[in-house]
């Protein structure tokens, strides 16, 4: 499975970006696919996912509100919709699948940086 990510930016307080990962491969039994971010210093996180179980995104709460995850299962492709961007939204996102039987296999994009100034 390759996972290629775009949209990263330079934005400003307040403003927006779309983050879109392209998936390619054999993506057979996707479990979950969605973003994750990682600021220098702190432990990756999670933002956004789709789960096998449903068609609704999971969001950690931080995020609610003000990113919206979508997907288009027929091109193999999610956006992860950022609005009212902070300073503290800056990190590297990364594009996340976890494919396959018995828990899966992770797959990770090259990740994209987002930057917000103040």
């Amino acid at each position: 499975v390759q996972l290629q990510a775009s949209g990263g930016g330079l934005v400003q307080t307040g403003g927006s970006l779309r983050l879109s990962c392209v998936a390619s491969g054999s993506i057979e039994n996707i479990n979950e696919m969605g973003w994750y971010r990682q600021a220098p210093g702190k432990v990756r996180e999670l933002v956004a996912e789709f789960t096998r179980a449903g068609t609704t995104p999971i969001y950690r709460n931080s995020f609610k509100g003000r990113f919206l995850l979508s997907k288009n299962n027929e091109k193999n492709e999610i956006w992860l919709q950022m609005n009212s961007l902070q300073p503290d939204d800056s990190a590297v996102y990364l594009c996340n699948y976890n494919v396959g039987r018995f828990g899966g296999v992770d797959y990770w994009g090259q990740g994209t940086q987002v930057t917000v100034s103040s």
